[in-house]
This record gives structure tokens, sequence and C-alpha cells, in this order.
């Protein structure tokens, strides 16, 4: 008789894991976020990925940050692109979010952690940090004046931006290679 696998994911891993892989939809070429919400029975309510609002071409709009090519808002990504925690809000077709965790690939700006508060999330588990110590400040002074439990994904290990985007998109070549070999592993 067969044992068990002894090594697999836990829940925490899986749920990151699908916000990882949420975030390799995202056209984006220096910020790939994605974001996974779960209720208290481990079901997934939601995904979502930082990605242009839905009808809008990718092609028609820049993909700069505020301060890369220019001080122009209106010639920037920011006001176009929905992040990915508003994003699996707004894809939760109306589901009751309170209560819930959302599991996220980067530490949420201010303007998403006032949807997950508003929304009724409760906890937040983060998996990479950006580096706006004002923006982490307010975000976290809002979390806790609301409530909600705002934890990094692993004490143990630090993960940036770059880290994060790499596993991604080593994960993304093992999917493309494995359909172009027909569903074969090698």
């Amino acid at each position: 008789m067969a044992t068990k696998r002894e090594i697999y994911s836990t829940w925490d891993e899986y749920f990151m894991g699908l916000a990882m892989w949420s975030s390799t939809r995202s056209k984006d070429p220096k910020t790939q976020v994605g974001a996974c919400i779960v209720n208290d029975e481990k079901r997934i309510i939601s995904v979502g990925y930082n990605g242009l609002t839905a009808g809008m071409d990718d092609n028609t709009f820049t993909w700069d940050s505020i301060g890369e090519k220019t001080n122009c808002l209106y010639t920037t990504k920011n006001p176009w692109v929905v992040h990915a925690e508003l994003n699996a809000i707004l894809n939760s077709n109306g589901a009751d979010l309170k209560g819930t965790t959302i599991y996220i690939t980067l530490f949420p700006c201010n303007e998403c952690a006032k949807a997950i508060i508003q929304v009724g999330i409760k906890k937040v588990i983060y998996l990479g940090m950006y580096d706006y110590p004002e923006l982490v400040e307010i975000t976290n002074t809002m979390f806790e004046k609301a409530g909600v439990e705002c934890v990094p994904f692993n004490n143990m290990q630090k993960f940036d931006k770059k880290e994060i985007q790499d596993n991604c998109n080593k994960m993304l070549k093992l999917v493309k290679e494995f359909n172009s070999n027909s569903g074969k592993m090698e």
C-alpha cells in the first residue's frame, strides 16, 4: 500500500502560490502582483492581478511609472491600472468578503487598504515589501485602526519584488514547456 507524500504545500503556501500564479497574468513590465481571497473554510473566493481596466487596450497606454520618463500623471500607468487586491475584490461577484483573508504578493498600498477594510477582509498576508516607507506606515495605521491583521507570509525569509517576479516567470516557463511537450513531463 502506498503512503502519502511527505512534502506537500500548506494551505498558506497553496494560496500564496495561487496569488503568485495570478501575477503572471499582469502585463506590467516592472511590477507583477497577484492576490487570492479565501474564506475560513479554505475556499477560494476570488483572484486578481494588476492590470488595465477591463475593455482597455493594453497597447494604447504607457506602462511607465510616475517619475520614470515623465512627471505627467496622464502619461503613466498609475491612473489606468487596477491593483491586484482591488481586482480580486471586484472579481468576487458580490460575494460576502467579511472575515476573509487575502494573500498578496506585494504589500498593499493605502488605496487598496481602503478597499480591503471597506469590504471586511480581516487578514492580509503579503509576500514582498516595497520601498515607500510613508505609504507602508499609512497602510499599517489604517489596518491597525480597522482591526485588520497584516502579516508577512514568512518571517524567516525576506523576499523582494525581483525574487517574486523571477519565481513567477520560472513557473510560467515550466507551464509553457509542459504545454509545448503535449503535456508530458520530462
